[in-house]
């Protein structure tokens, strides 16, 4: 082979061999930049579990349940918060929400772990948000209860879905009612005596 034409050939060789490289390593980069790497789209968590089994000090769960509709003096309601510091439950009367009872408790990131991953394994938050109408609950089965399940953080709601004891009543929580809100109500160990005081006051 000739010398001089084997030197010729060597730059354009090298340049080749560049670009490929260089191309190979574009794609590798925007590979992980928009798929997180060789993390494949199963292992991703749906976003409203992800907000639910949150632990970090600004996360926290609330269950609301509002009682039939009747005289402003006979109306009741309660709320249960549960965060990894604290479990606060408060019972209210009339619907501007007169405090009548609350009950303030420690918590810790382990109890408060266990607890969210149990309401995540039962659906907690595995509905769909309404929006407009749809989300309007205002006399919504008077004869019964609405039930409220919320993600906050800094308080703030960040998921929240809703459900009826009346027939008919279809809103945007599809988990077994019962089950989770006796889930909450355990959470306060005195939840039974304050529900019992509620139509005392």
């Amino acid at each position: 082979m000739n010398p001089s034409r084997s030197n010729q050939l060597m730059p354009v060789i090298l340049i080749v061999i560049i670009v490929v490289v260089s191309v190979a390593a574009i794609v590798a980069l925007a590979r992980t930049l928009l798929f997180g790497g060789s993390e494949s789209t199963d292992q991703v968590e749906q976003p409203e579990q992800n907000a639910l089994v949150q632990t970090t000090s600004d996360r926290s769960v609330r269950m609301t349940i509002r009682g039939a509709l009747t005289a402003d003096e006979e109306f009741r309601s309660y709320q249960i918060t549960i965060s990894p510091s604290s479990r606060t439950m408060t019972t209210y009367a009339g619907y501007l929400e007169r405090q009548i009872d609350t009950v303030r408790l420690d918590n810790n990131t382990r109890a408060y772990e266990e607890f969210v991953y149990a309401l995540n394994r039962e659906g907690m938050m595995e509905g769909d948000q309404l929006e407009g109408e749809a989300n309007d609950r205002r006399g919504l089965c008077p004869g019964g209860k609405i039930l409220e399940f919320e993600t906050l953080q800094n308080s703030e709601p960040t998921e929240s879905l809703w459900t009826a004891t009346c027939n008919g009543v279809k809103g945007s929580f599809r988990a077994n009612s019962a089950q989770i809100s006796a889930m909450f109500l355990e959470q306060i160990p005195q939840g039974p005596d304050l529900l019992r005081n509620i139509n005392e006051r």
